[in-house]
């Protein structure tokens, strides 16, 4: 089963994943932009600062390349864009943790501030929420395509339920009292 076949092309949530990942892959692919613009050094931790956020080369090379992967996506839609916001909002908030603990260090190459770690917490949680929106909560609706994924038997009893009832509406319907069995 590929993931396409999951999630039907025309389903209202396709808009949700779009939207999200194309907002925050615009968000993104603005501030990287806006890094090469000011043609900062590629390695440089001086904390130069571009939106309020402390930046290098690299950091503006990363920021235009995962914004290119979001709204790649959001073109793409569907599961696609949803997994990939969840893989990538997942990257956000580990990416936030770990320059949380390497912050004022060597190994901090991106030129990461708290307001960095703030953002790619923040970032991460938003992304996150627009991939993970209908896929992954305990109160789905039975209608909703992840939900019948993971009850397979129970959805199939819900559409032959379904069925018999259209069916008997189609045979009152038709003049006649039938009695149903």
């Amino acid at each position: 089963m590929k993931l396409s076949d999951e999630l039907p092309v025309d389903h209202r949530l396709a808009n949700v994943y779009r939207i999200g990942a194309g907002l925050c892959g615009a968000i993104l692919l603005a501030f990287g932009i806006l890094g090469f613009m000011s043609r900062l050094s590629f390695f440089d931790t001086s904390g130069d600062s571009i939106a309020g956020l402390s930046t290098n080369g690299l950091l503006s090379l990363i920021s235009v390349v995962v914004g290119g992967l979001l709204i790649a996506g959001a073109v793409m839609g569907g599961n696609i864009a949803s997994t990939l916001s969840m893989t990538i909002g997942s990257l956000f908030l580990l990416s936030g943790f770990v320059h949380l603990f390497i912050l004022d260090r060597p190994a901090n190459i991106l030129g990461f501030g708290m307001s960095n770690v703030v953002f790619s917490f923040v970032m991460g949680l938003l992304i996150l929420t627009f991939g993970m929106y209908g896929r992954v909560s305990g109160g789905l609706p039975h209608d909703n395509p992840y939900w019948r994924r993971r009850h397979p038997g129970q959805a199939e009893r819900e559409s032959a339920a379904a069925r018999r009832s259209a069916a008997a509406r189609g045979q009152l319907g038709q003049g006649g009292t039938q009695t149903l069995r």
